[in-house]
């Protein structure tokens, strides 16, 4: 504003007048993502590493013992993360870029997700083949369900009155009531099960299948797999091609899909579940999330310790920044 005032020319002076409130408006009016960040967990630093939208590091915040997955609050305020090597669930305060808690947990906890109304946590915890559930605030478990070896991916339904929980030894998917605590059915489904994505109308649910290069489309209503979708990769071999993490673009409609050691992630139509396109990234591409607009995928490659950010529009890798030692999961902000 001193820039403003300091032109003594009345023309000038207008016409600094009209730029400077032109550039307010300017300030006040830029898209709500602008102002996102971006967090990636870095299992091997304990830390999770702060980014704007552009790939810009601009915060390290320390955490417990090997972060993975994340998940922000109800009110966005804080971040829960999973630390496998601590046996804990962390609290982080975003506003003021620490850790400030934690919840005990299970031997070994690998993914959760959280009740509709963010009060519980659902968590597989690997080495007891259990999916355990915690009262955050009071940070007392409340019960478990068996499952098969190695649980890993969880997802609670919106109304919260199911669980599904990929156990990677059995090779399928537990159904669980979570009003009566049991299995209720186990659906068949690819090789070493990883990650789920339900779909915007909850009518499907997306697993991928990280040992048969597949990602398994499951009915809700039947509970049982109404196709799979198999990835090929010129040049790379079938058992390179290594599916875990997903994310759906914020319009519904394109499912992307993280490699592994493919090196790539593909673009899936969800319509129609063919591959529209792959794209080049890191070495073993694992973590994926999406700017609010949906316009930049960020993905983060656990072998070569960074991020690319993807225009998916083009899709195009636009740049690839580092993201510390084993970067994990990618949350992004609204």
């Amino acid at each position: 504003m001193a820039l403003c005032a300091s032109f003594a020319s009345h023309s000038l002076r207008a016409l600094t007048a009209a730029l400077c409130a032109a550039g307010a408006t300017l300030a006040f009016s830029l898209p709500a993502h602008a102002q996102s960040k971006v967090y990636v967990s870095s299992e091997k630093d304990n830390k999770i590493y702060v980014f704007n939208t552009a790939g810009e590091r601009q915060a390290a915040i320390d955490v417990c013992k090997r972060p993975r997955d994340m998940s922000f609050n109800a009110d966005g305020k804080q971040i829960y993360v999973i630390c496998g090597d601590s046996n804990a669930m962390g609290v982080v305060d975003v506003g003021a870029g620490k850790m400030d808690g934690t919840v005990p947990l299970g031997e070994s906890p690998e993914m959760f997700d959280l009740s509709p109304d963010g009060k519980t946590a659902y968590v597989s915890i690997e080495d007891d083949s259990v999916m355990a559930v915690y009262d955050i605030a009071t940070k007392k478990a409340l019960f478990e369900v068996k499952t098969g070896g190695e649980p890993e991916g969880v997802l609670v339904t919106a109304d919260g009155k199911t669980a599904y929980v990929t156990s990677e030894v059995a090779n399928v998917v537990h159904v669980i009531d979570l009003a009566t605590k049991k299995v209720t059915k186990n659906i068949k489904v690819g090789k070493r099960p990883r990650r789920f994505v339900m779909s915007p109308d909850g009518a499907e649910l997306w697993v991928t299948n990280e040992l048969d290069a597949t990602v398994s489309v499951v009915d809700t209503k039947t509970h049982t797999e109404k196709q799979k979708i198999k990835f090929e990769v010129k040049g790379m071999r079938q058992n390179d091609i290594t599916p875990v993490g997903m994310a759906i673009s914020p319009d519904g409609k394109s499912m992307w899909v993280g490699l592994g050691r493919a090196n790539h992630v593909a673009e899936v139509d969800v319509a129609s579940k063919t591959v529209k396109s792959q794209v080049l990234v890191g070495k073993r591409a694992w973590g994926l999330g999406f700017s609010p607009d949906g316009k930049t995928l960020f993905v983060a490659n656990g072998m070569s310790d960074d991020m690319t950010l993807i225009d998916t529009a083009s899709g195009k890798a636009l740049k690839t920044v580092p993201a510390g030692r084993v970067p994990h999961t990618i949350l992004v902000s609204k």
